[in-house]
């Protein structure tokens, strides 16, 4: 290596040297250092390793043409590579081959700078290709310093042809992978080979066939080439992939779909030429010819000619998508079913679907092969009847999903798979989610065991009793101009009142909720008298009118086969009626709305238009449901076509759109074809870059996208620990409001079904799109799977401060149209409640609507104050750190393990020093702007200076404790609040790095503290290590809770002045709310579980902002408004989204289809794009919301009806009875007076009008004539009273039944002696908070009592037996308003202090506490809002 020159002369000699070694560089290195060492301290050197990229290293290299080339390390990354273009280029190359060094360049091309150059590295070496060679030093300076490197090696992989035979393909990995696609296993290689090996043989077989001649035999050549090369190398990315990168199953789309087309065109020419069947006549189209086939053939081959151009464009899906679509379609369109979510999914539905067919099939058969009496109908028939309605009704309530089903049967069959991953699962918080949907399907599933037995008896006895042959002139009619009569006032006439613009024409609906007026909602939406009509319509709809109409044409069409038996082929015609039945049952159970106007077009069409053309009702009715549901898709599609290319209203975001709009104009015709086809196979219209060109993209079924995307929170649960402590991941906004959308949609999870059958979301149907906006949730609602009494739905939520195209949108959707006044030019103004001409005419020409403009739903509302603001001057930071310290002694008072502490050896002797008399600790962090007890004589914190400000607090948190502890100054109590004090103000200056006194540290030091991050760095606090809990359970709370009571202190001051107040106020926060730090899995948890309030300190961290913000939660009733989208416009952007990013490649942010278009909401939807096509901050799982888990729509409908139930109800029916007749007999009471506790003599329920209060019991007037003083206790304290008059008297209705008391039996009719002491009402008893204010028996089956509570006045624990439980589902005048919480709210005596004063349960002067209301297993999770 050698050394530093140590003086002047060796310095000059090495400065010689180094320039006369300098003139055998290779000229690309004297070219770096001419270019580099003009920077100051600059130098260049050979690279000495392979991975030296310092300032000046120099690399050979050789690049893909074998020419030597070098590279040098600039600053910063930077670099040059050798621009130098010898004159010589090609001499220089000839000399490198020939092992020759000679260089180019001269000394006088060298600056003088080039000196400097340092050459002391010990090997330089020289990159070849991918290997580095050592070149010695030791090399004569007449010689260059680099030897010329080998030829390049040549990498080969050894092919093996056949056994010992090998041959080399010279390809390098980069090269070979840009040839051909790897395979990840054998699997892979087995299934290109076979299906290769298939296209071949299948090609070569149509070939050998001649169905192609002339240039078509060219062009399917190059139709099985491209699909055997995709086999080899695909297109990435291909038209139809939905994910960026390589995505493997598109490899397998081409040789798929070949080997189906050439499948199809070789049978469909075999049956062509076969004729296997006879040709059949159906609405004048003849099927199963000869020429039908060759039709087909033709079709088939002209489709496979245009495979290229097919797959360019995208027409056909990925195989496992079109697999999902298929099924889907064949399960919807034929059997009735409903959308899936999965391709396993579809597979199930359809197999139950088939099986279901299959069973129904036999019955259906036997009864249309044997003669039919006159005016009678075959027992077989009719069964066939009932076991049709029955399973219909079964399968319309079961949804696709299997997912929920399969883990009940496991948890039942398998229970310890169950309990295994409970276990592996016990780390995190529970999800209640799973159990309760568990809970509701075996609701479900007892509910469909009775009705279902119920739905068929009933149908049989109806199909029997010829109801349907006697009246068949005139019934069929009268159920179709009932069904068209009730479904035209239920989904038409009264969804149209309901809405915000009736019509388009009305300002504000005609039928308005309660909250309408409202400004702001303070509870959950009332049920108004058209929603219970809405359901009660439904409800006789979809169990009663159109059950009637498919048993009446299966019964007529039955009939008619049975009677002309040469007219049709039996076996087909009962498949037909078989899966007609099925499907058109299903399909009223399941979507009733769009039913009514199937039915009238049927009737019209083919009773008066075409009647010659009629194959019978109920194939009739078959056909136009098919029919119908594809014109309702071409309707979407043209409104979302014209909508969007109005030329008054169109958005133009780009160039591209300004020239599009006219090219688009002569395409007329061709966009209405691809609207038409885009119909018939449900596939979506998207425009083209969002411009007015519209193409068809390939089919995809209801739920749209192909891959399950759900967001995934970022919090403490799946991030490192040093990753929480340094960058703190997560602390975006975006982030962290991702929770709140996923409290809506467990919300939604809870009462979306209902809602939807209470009308209050206008008409839906399955592929619907809904908007729900409010103050700043904003987010897109996507309804997939809707059957009878469930909804799958997947919510997507947008950002709280979306972009400016975003907001333009908001404000769309939420401004009002009522001020418009304008008629095209002018402002004539209009007419009180309807709207302008121009108003009017605006509404029309959007792709949404507004259906709703007050939806309450329960959700969180969000406060947050900037905390820069509440913490800038110190004197704010002084009551911060004052109330820091308060908490923290609180919560030593308050831990159990309070006496281990003080009799912990370690701390006693680690606290000893500090009642040493002179001692204080004058850490740098504490000062006395801050801190309120800083002892300025001693410069620090010291014992009597903490006691003259807090001991009164310590003393009153440990007279609250219920053992007594020493309070002295002295004491090991105060001297260990000192010592956590002490280190709690001290980890929070280590945090806020203590010698600065600016708010931005101290605001991190704070948030620091409040999400957990305490670094113990002091030698005299690391006491607190015996015992983590004095970190975990005081001093981290302690924050948390200073920074509420800090919050708390601007609104009142002088609150918590004093110690009781304070101590009250903690304990109450305490219990209800919880502060968390938002990054912690229990905020999440606590969020989920409706936790009424919460707080936080959020950092807000991102390009333009670096605040910290008190966020508070506070559960309420939220206010949103519903907007209903086109589903075919959010379809159609979808997929032009989905084109553009993936297959176009359009990376451009600001790109035009996601400008704002307030006609389509095109931002707004775009946005709502699965990652990262969109930017949504939460998509939710697939969510399957219950009709039964709404409580409102439960205790309209009732309960589901089980075996339980039913038997319950028996019980108490039997035991009211009996208890009514001995009450009757004994006393002349009726059944109502003795369910009450009448018959005592003789008097019946008296009115609380007639009645005057009784005075208030005391020991002085509660014993007859005063002889009998009851013993003094606290239950005996002043009580509100319910009549409002303030005395605080009881009216005498709850002096039944009395107390039992030692003496004769309540029941008999002998008087006791002295009145006996009313008993305050509770749960289930009187209460005079009604819905309007009237007196109610809240809580109480008429005047059965609820479920599992004693009777009135008896006990608490002995309950009657004539009190026999009532199962909760059972009635429908349900009031669940009551709850224990409410009552002792209500009722102080009702708190436990009877219980803890040690008063006898039962005795005189005890209220005994009622028991709460318990609802039967099935029904609380669901009537508990709670997750």
């Amino acid at each position: 290596m050698g050394s530093p020159p140590s003086s002047l002369q060796e310095a000059q000699r090495g400065r010689a040297a180094s320039h006369s070694r300098a003139l055998t560089l290779p000229s690309a290195l004297h070219f770096a250092s001419s270019l580099l060492l003009t920077r100051a301290g600059a130098t260049v050197h050979e690279a000495c390793t392979f991975d030296d990229t310092s300032e000046g290293a120099v690399h050979y290299f050789y690049d893909e043409s074998g020419v030597r080339r070098s590279y040098t390390f600039g600053l910063a990354g930077g670099g040059y590579e050798n621009p130098v273009g010898q004159q010589g280029e090609q001499a220089a190359n000839g000399a490198w081959d020939r092992h020759s060094h000679s260089s180019s360049f001269h000394s006088t091309d060298v600056p003088e700078a080039a000196g400097s150059l340092n050459l002391l590295q010990p090997r330089p070496v020289v990159l070849q290709g991918m290997q580095v060679r050592r070149v010695p030093l030791e090399i004569p300076e007449e010689q260059t310093l680099m030897e010329e490197a080998p030829p390049r090696a040549q990498h080969s992989y050894k092919y093996w042809l056949l056994p010992g035979r090998w041959t080399s393909v010279r390809y390098e990995r980069l090269a070979l992978l840009a040839l051909l696609d790897r395979t990840r296993g054998l699997v892979e290689n087995i299934l290109g080979v076979g299906l290769s090996s298939l296209v071949a043989f299948l090609g070569y077989l149509l070939l050998l066939k001649g169905f192609f001649t002339d240039i078509w035999v060219f062009q399917f050549c190059l139709v099985i080439a491209s699909c055997q090369y995709s086999l080899l190398k695909s297109v990435q990315p291909d038209a139809a992939s939905p994910m960026h990168g390589h995505n493997w199953v598109i490899a397998y789309s081409r040789p798929v779909y070949f080997c189906i087309c050439c499948l199809l065109i070789w049978l469909l020419d075999a049956l062509g030429s076969a004729q296997p069947f006879p040709p059949v006549s159906l609405y004048g189209l003849t099927l199963f010819s000869a020429s039908f086939f060759f039709c087909a053939r033709d079709v088939a081959t002209v489709f496979t000619l245009c495979f290229p151009f097919v797959f360019l464009l995208g027409l056909l899906p990925q195989v496992n998508t079109c697999l999902m679509y298929l099924l889907e379609q064949i399960d919807m369109h034929g059997f009735g079913g409903t959308a899936a979510t999965s391709p396993l999914t579809a597979v199930f539905s359809l197999s139950r679907s088939l099986l279901a067919a299959a069973l129904l099939y036999g019955f259906c058969l036997g009864a249309i092969k044997t003669p039919w009496p006159e005016q009678h109908v075959p027992v077989l028939f009719s069964v066939f009847c009932g076991l049709l309605v029955a399973l219909s009704y079964h399968l319309s309530r079961q949804s696709s999903d299997p997912t929920v089903l399969w883990s009940l049967i496991r948890s039942k069959l398998f229970p310890e798979l169950e309990e295994r991953s409970l276990e592996t699962a016990r780390a995190e918080p529970p999800d209640p989610l799973p159990d309760k949907m568990r809970q509701s399907v075996r609701e479900v599933l007892h509910s469909d065991l009775v009705m279902c037995v119920v739905i068929a008896v009933l149908t049989f006895a109806i199909s029997a009793s010829t109801v349907f042959i006697a009246l068949k002139s005139v019934l069929g009619f009268v159920l179709y101009a009932l069904a068209g009569a009730v479904g035209f006032f239920t989904h038409y006439l009264l969804p149209q009142l309901r809405k915000q613009l009736p019509w388009f024409c009305l300002s504000q609906p005609v039928l308005k909720p309660l909250e309408y007026s409202q400004y702001e909602v303070r509870g959950a939406a009332q049920v108004m008298w058209f929603e219970k009509l809405s359901a009660g319509l439904q409800c006789m709809e979809k169990y009663l009118i159109y059950p009637a109409v498919v048993l009446n044409a299966l019964t007529v069409d039955a009939h008619t086969v049975v009677s002309h038996p040469d007219k049709f082929c039996l076996y087909c015609r009962a498949l037909l009626m078989t899966v007609a039945g099925l499907k058109l049952l299903r399909s009223a159970f399941c979507c009733p709305p769009q039913q009514y106007l199937t039915l009238a077009f049927t009737v019209l069409l083919f009773h008066f238009d075409y009647p010659r053309l009629s194959q019978g009702f109920l194939l009739d009715y078959f056909l136009m449901s098919l029919l119908c549901s594809k014109l309702w898709d071409l309707l979407y599609k043209l409104r979302f076509v014209l909508t969007y290319i109005a030329p008054w209203q169109i958005t133009w975001g780009s160039a591209f759109h300004a020239f599009a709009q006219p090219f688009a104009v002569p395409h007329s015709a061709m966009l209405f074809v691809q609207a038409l086809l885009s119909a018939l196979f449900s596939t979506p219209l998207n425009p083209l870059l969002g411009s007015a060109v519209f193409i068809m993209s390939y089919a995809r079924p209801l739920k749209f996208w192909e891959r399950d995307y759900n967001t995934k929170r970022v919090d403490h649960s799946n991030t490192r620990l040093v990753t929480q402590l340094d960058r703190n991941p997560g602390a975006d906004d975006n982030n962290l409001n991702s929770i709140f959308y996923e409290h809506l949609t467990r919300s939604l999870q809870h009462t979306l079904c209902g809602d939807l059958v209470l009308g209050r979301w206008g008409n839906y149907g399955p592929g619907d799109c809904f908007v729900l906006a409010s103050d700043y949730l904003n987010a897109l609602v996507h309804l997939i799977e809707v059957g009878n009494g469930l909804v799958t739905f997947q919510l997507r939520g947008l950002e709280f401060r979306g972009t400016y195209c975003q907001q333009r949108e908001v404000e769309a959707i939420t401004e009002g149209v009522e001020e418009d006044e304008g008629c095209c030019c002018c402002e004539p103004g209009h007419l009180p409640r309807v709207l302008s001409f121009n108003a009017a005419f605006g509404q029309r020409w959007l792709a949404w609507e507004v259906t709703a403009s007050k939806y309450v739903l329960e959700g969180y509302s969000i406060s947050d104050n900037n905390a820069a603001s509440m913490l800038q001057v110190f004197d704010l930071r002084k009551i911060l750190i004052t109330y820091y310290v308060k908490s923290i002694i609180y919560y030593v008072s308050r831990s159990p393990k309070l006496e281990a502490w003080l009799s912990h050896e370690g701390i006693a002797t680690a606290l000893r020093p500090v009642r040493a008399p002179g001692y204080a600790d004058s850490d740098p962090t504490f000062s006395l702007s801050v801190d309120e007890d800083y002892d300025l004589r001693l410069s620090g914190l010291s014992l009597p200076s903490f006691c003259a400000v807090h001991l009164e607090w310590i003393q009153y948190c440990a007279s609250r404790r219920g053992q007594p502890v020493d309070q002295d100054w002295n004491s090991p109590l105060v001297t260990l609040c000192f010592g956590l004090c002490v280190l709690g103000r001290r980890a929070l200056g280590t945090a806020s790095h203590s010698m600065s006194a600016s708010l931005e540290p101290f605001l991190y030091g704070l948030h620091a503290l409040f999400k957990g991050d305490f670094r113990i760095t002091s030698p005299r606090d690391e006491w607190v290590f015996a015992d983590m809990d004095l970190l975990h359970r005081v001093v981290a709370p302690g924050v948390r809770m200073a920074l509420k009571l800090h919050q708390d202190h601007f609104t009142s001051p002088d609150e918590y002045e004093e110690p009781a107040a304070l101590y009250d106020a903690i304990a109450a926060n305490e219990e209800r709310l919880v502060i968390s730090h938002e990054g912690d899995p229990a905020w999440r948890s606590a969020i989920l579980s409706n936790t009424p309030s919460l707080l936080a300190l959020r950092h807000v961290l991102d390009d333009a902002s670096d605040e910290y913000k008190i966020i508070m939660l506070n559960r309420r009733h939220l206010s949103f408004r519903v907007i209903k989208v086109n589903r075919e416009c959010v379809r159609g952007l979808w997929a032009g989204q989905q084109q553009e990013l993936v297959f176009l490649r359009n990376r451009n942010p600001e790109r035009g289809s996601i400008q704002n278009a307030k006609q389509a909401l095109r931002n707004m939807i775009n946005s709502s794009c699965d990652q990262p096509l969109g930017y949504p901050i939460y998509v939710s799982p697939l969510t399957t919301s219950l009709a039964g888990s709404h409580p409102q729509l439960r205790a309209l409908w009732g309960g589901p009806v089980s075996l339980g139930a039913i038997a319950r109800w028996l019980l108490h029916s039997w035991e009211r009875l009996h208890k009514g007749c001995g009450a009757g007999c004994n006393s002349g009471g009726n059944v109502d007076d003795s369910d009450c506790g009448g018959g005592g003599g003789g008097s019946g329920l008296t009115s609380l009008a007639s009645n005057p209060p009784l005075a208030q019991p005391t020991p002085e007037n509660t014993a007859g004539g005063g002889d009998q003083p009851l013993p003094p206790g606290p239950a005996w304290g002043p009580r509100p009273s319910l009549s409002g008059s303030g005395d605080g008297r009881p009216p005498p209705l709850l002096q039944w039944p009395p107390p039992r008391l030692p003496g004769p039996s309540p029941a008999s009719p002998a008087p006791t002696e002295g009145p006996r002491p009313s008993r305050p009402p509770g749960p289930g008893l009187l209460s005079s908070e009604g819905p309007s204010g009237k007196w109610s028996l809240g809580g109480r089956k008429g005047l059965g009592g609820s479920e599992g509570e004693p009777a009135s006045g008896s006990p608490k624990g002995s309950t009657p037996k004539s009190q026999a439980p009532l199962d909760l589902s059972l009635s429908p005048d349900i009031n669940t308003d009551a709850s224990p919480s409410r009552a002792a709210q209500d009722f102080p005596c009702l708190d436990g202090s009877a219980a803890e004063s040690g008063t006898p349960t039962g005795a005189l002067g005890d209220w005994p506490a009622p028991a709460e209301e318990q609802e039967s297993p099935a029904a609380q999770p669901l009537l508990e809002h709670q997750y």
